[in-house]
Formats: structure tokens, C-alpha cells, sequence
């Protein structure tokens, strides 16, 4: 079995982290450099970095940032926000990430997928899905649809039809975000989780909702997340990396320890 991974999500505006409810009224938190190293020193098993106003600003992503926390971690690093074309995945993992997550810009042009896996290889290209429930339609038999632009445009595609045809052109990982769950820290989307884990037969990481580390026992058991995304309930102080690992531990889940 392999091991469950942890992986702190850096939410990035303007060069420092942020981080909001349901993707609105974002509040600083910090720098994303001195973030990034803590909790890799904590035992994080991955980072996560979005540039969550690339996308809807219609510009590049903060290469220089990207290039600065490469330098302070060794471990798998993850960027998204602003990657539109090969050009862009070529110059994030020359910054120093593993993995590169197109998430607005799949949407509208869904051979970036596959350009991506040819290029780079398929481990490479994680697929970010930000959904929001909706009521289920002929259009929306799941009722999950895919929303892009940092939450700002609904697309009228279902989530589970999108999630397997990136599987199909070659994404190796999902990056699942619930808008609905995000920052709430009342738990993950359990439903939406399962749903898309069960579909697919690449990992699937599960985001936005965790608060406690019951959460992440719950997303690993009950939805068969491979990984948890978290941010505010370690942002906040509320855990450390090491807390939450040692909890799921002791309640059988397999994790990386540090001791």
C-alpha cells in the first residue's frame, strides 16, 4: 500500500500567500518562500503553489517565486496558475518544479494535456479541477461543474466527463477543489471525492474543507483520496505537518514520518 501524501497548498497573489472562503475575501498569510521551507522541515511529502490571479489577469505566473522556493525545498513541487502553452510548462520545471497543474487553460484547450504528457511525460501534468455542486442536468449529470478563472466562470462541463477525459489525453494526477468546501475547514467534499477516485484510474488529491485531521482520516477512507490538500488549519497554527501525521498514523493510515 502506498503511502497517503500531505501536501500544504501556497495560495499566491502579488508574491505573498493568501488565502480565502469559497475563493473570496482573500487575507495575507505570509511569504510563500519562508512557508514553502517550513513545511518542508515539518515533513510535508509535497508543495503546492498556485498563482491564483494568472489566469484571470491574463498574464504569466511568477516565475522569480517559483524559482525561489525551488531553492528552499527537496521534495516534489507542484505550480500552477498562468500556464497556457509548452513553452510556459518548460520554464516552471526549469524553475525547479516536478509537476505542473493547468487547470483554466485545459479547459479552453484541452490538447495542452496531451502536448504536456508528450513533452514531459504523464507524471508530470496534474489536471486542477475547481468545482462547484450544482443542480444535476442533462448537461450536468453529476451535478458537479467545472469552474474556471479562480472561480469566476461557470462552463457548463460536467466534472466527472472532464475529470476521465483528462485521463485520456494524458493528465497523471487531479488536483480536485471543491469551491463549495474551500476554506471552510468543516471537511472535504466526501461525495465529489469518491466520485471522481472511483472514475479514474490515476491519483486523485483532494482539496479545500480540512480543518481537523479527522478530515483527512475521513477524505482517505470514505472518498479514497491518495492525497489531502491543506492550508488553513496549518496556516492558522492549528496543526503542524507532523500533528496531523502522527493522528492518521496512530488511526492506521499510511503515512511518510520523519521519526
Amino acid at each position: 500500500m502506498l503511502s497517503k501524501r500531505i501536501i500544504p497548498c501556497l495560495d499566491v497573489r502579488d508574491g505573498r500567500t493568501t488565502k480565502g472562503i469559497k475563493f473570496k475575501n482573500n487575507i495575507d498569510i505570509g511569504d510563500p518562500v519562508q512557508m514553502a521551507r517550513y513545511y518542508y522541515e515539518q515533513g510535508a511529502d509535497e508543495i503546492v503553489f498556485y498563482d491564483i490571479t494568472a489566469s484571470s489577469d491574463r498574464r504569466n505566473i511568477m516565475i522569480a517565486v517559483v524559482r525561489q522556493v525551488a531553492r528552499e525545498i527537496f521534495i516534489p513541487f507542484s505550480v500552477g496558475g498562468g500556464i497556457r502553452s509548452l513553452n510556459d510548462m518548460r520554464e516552471v520545471l526549469l524553475a525547479g518544479a516536478e509537476k505542473v497543474s493547468v487547470n483554466s487553460a485545459a479547459v479552453r484547450n484541452p490538447d495542452i494535456i496531451a502536448a504536456g504528457a508528450k513533452a514531459f511525460g504523464s507524471q508530470c501534468i496534474v489536471l486542477g479541477m475547481d468545482v462547484k455542486r450544482v443542480a444535476v442536468s442533462q448537461k450536468i449529470p453529476s451535478g458537479y461543474e467545472i469552474v474556471i478563472n479562480g472561480g469566476r466562470t461557470h462552463m457548463g462541463i460536467d466534472a466527472l466527463w472532464w475529470a476521465q477525459e483528462a485521463v485520456r489525453l494524458g493528465a497523471g494526477e487531479i488536483c480536485l477543489n471543491s469551491i463549495d468546501a474551500d476554506g471552510t475547514q468543516t471537511g472535504y467534499e466526501l461525495t465529489l471525492t469518491r466520485l471522481i477516485s472511483e472514475a479514474v484510474p490515476i491519483p486523485v488529491i483532494a482539496s479545500g474543507g480540512a480543518g481537523f485531521p479527522d478530515h483527512l482520516y475521513d477524505v482517505f477512507t470514505e472518498a479514497r483520496a491518495d492525497a489531502a490538500l491543506i492550508a488553513s488549519m496549518v496556516h492558522y497554527g492549528a496543526y503542524t505537518i507532523a500533528e496531523i501525521k502522527n493522528y492518521l498514523h496512530h488511526r492506521g493510515i499510511k503515512m511518510r514520518l520523519l521519526w
